[in-house]
């Protein structure tokens, strides 16, 4: 067969039996973005080399392996590396968007790094993100969505989970100077996938001080004897007393501990301070997701983060858009269940339902972790149950009861103390007014009327 006939290195083309199983995982992925109140957008694969090259894109790194090229008009053009660049693009061509917004979009991207399994030039990526919150329970949430979208197909995996301020106030106790915190993370990424060794003699290459590594790694060391993710946390904190910066970080990840464990998750977390992302852009917590017993995929299935001023660096303005989000890989997931489960079984278990976005809001009367705990069970009750549903993270009650009306939503959820004592909830209709007080059953029931 000639050259020509062959798929380009980094690319390939699927038959019939390939493409129904990527397919089911977009609809997996779609039914399950929608089940948490996420709405599609879809924006351009070319876009002008500015734009891609923004320091605040997708780096350095990134930006190397990007496709360049010339129209017609002489114009400097990329296909777009990552979907995260374009949201920011969207938001400045609609600066009075209403927020939080919540989106979600699959699409193609191109990049000319190595191929490897599970690694393609040329793959889809499955983003969803929250522009316009800090609220740290979004990124515990983004941990249940990671759940349930493995469960649905099937496959059984950890998330790797640290915070780049809780990093980077390893670097400054251990001594390391700030000019070199973002040279000893890349090399400290490393350490899982190379060891010890390797990462140190890279680390000493830097220029990095010797003392200071012996510091980082007797750090390092005291924390990851540890097997349980609340030990760990507890002597990261005892050692980041010296740090303003890491002290930030570590309250931010047991905040997110805290409340992944009311979405009933945070068995699957793992807390691992090696770990770095994005960190031309990423603000605090990170995560990744892998396969917990691979047999051939050790690629992340997804990761995401936290990166609470890349869109206003981005666009040059002063106004904060906090943003929160994660990307799922199709290519990498495809290869995870043909190694895992095999194509023949996966087929047979092709199941895809559509889902209203979102179908009822939740809101809590006041910021109390009692109101919140018992808002994040019904919530994902709910969406267990196959209703759409939506958590008023930043709205208190009239400003949620506004936002929900403005969005279109049916249904909105109070919750109060009298609703936590009794273990029911006030569903109001917004299109009738009718108001009721019901147990979680009923309130499946009558949602799903």
């Amino acid at each position: 067969m000639d050259d020509w006939l062959n798929p380009v290195k980094g690319t390939k083309d699927y038959f019939p039996e390939e493409q129904i199983v990527r397919e089911y995982i977009t609809d997996v992925l779609r039914s399950m973005f929608k089940l948490y109140g996420y709405k599609p957008i879809e924006t351009s694969i070319l876009d002008y080399w500015e734009a891609g090259a923004n320091k605040y894109g997708g780096g350095e790194e990134i930006l190397n392996e990007t496709y360049r090229l010339k129209d017609r008009g002489n114009r400097d053009l990329i296909l777009r590396y990552e979907l995260t660049f374009k949201l920011a693009k969207l938001i400045a061509q609609k600066p009075n968007l209403r927020l939080p917004f919540k989106r979600y979009e699959i699409g193609k991207v191109f990049r000319d790094g190595p191929v490897k399994t599970g690694r393609l030039r040329e793959f889809t990526q499955c983003d969803v993100d929250v522009v316009g919150s800090s609220s740290i329970k979004l990124d515990a949430e983004f941990m249940a969505l990671a759940a349930d979208v493995f469960e649905k197909m099937g496959l059984d995996i950890i998330i790797q989970i640290n915070n780049k301020k809780l990093q980077f106030g390893l670097f400054e106790v251990s001594g390391i100077p700030k000019d070199q915190f973002i040279p000893a993370a890349l090399s400290l990424d490393k350490l899982v996938k190379f060891g010890r060794e390797a990462v140190i003699r890279e680390m000493m290459d830097k220029g990095i001080g010797e003392q200071s590594i012996n510091r980082l790694f007797q750090m390092l060391d005291q924390i990851e004897e540890h097997e349980d993710n609340e030990t760990r946390l507890s002597i990261t904190e005892e050692y980041l007393k010296g740090s303003e910066m890491g002290r930030t970080g570590i309250t931010e990840l047991i905040d997110m501990f805290k409340w992944a464990k009311v979405f009933g998750v945070s068995e699957r977390l793992v807390y691992l301070p090696s770990l770095a992302r994005g960190l031309g852009y990423y603000t605090g917590n990170v995560w990744e997701v892998y396969l917990k017993n691979p047999k051939k995929v050790t690629s992340s299935l997804g990761a995401g983060g936290r990166w609470d001023q890349m869109i206003s660096k981005f666009l040059g303005v002063d106004k904060e858009y906090p943003a929160v989000g994660c990307t799922f890989g199709l290519d990498v997931i495809y290869t995870a269940i043909k190694e895992e489960l095999g194509l023949s079984q996966m087929k047979t278990n092709i199941v895809c339902q559509e889902y209203q976005v979102p179908k009822v809001y939740i809101i809590p009367i006041r910021d109390d972790d009692r109101l919140w705990g018992y808002s994040i069970k019904v919530a994902q009750e709910l969406r267990h149950a196959g209703i759409s549903t939506e958590l008023a993270y930043d709205k208190k009650l009239n400003k949620g009861m506004n936002y929900a009306n403005k969005e279109g939503i049916p249904f909105v959820v109070v919750v109060g103390d009298s609703e936590v004592e009794n273990e029911v909830v006030n569903l109001k209709d917004m299109k009738t007014g009718e108001e009721k007080q019901l147990n979680i059953n009923e309130l499946i029931s009558r949602l799903k009327e």
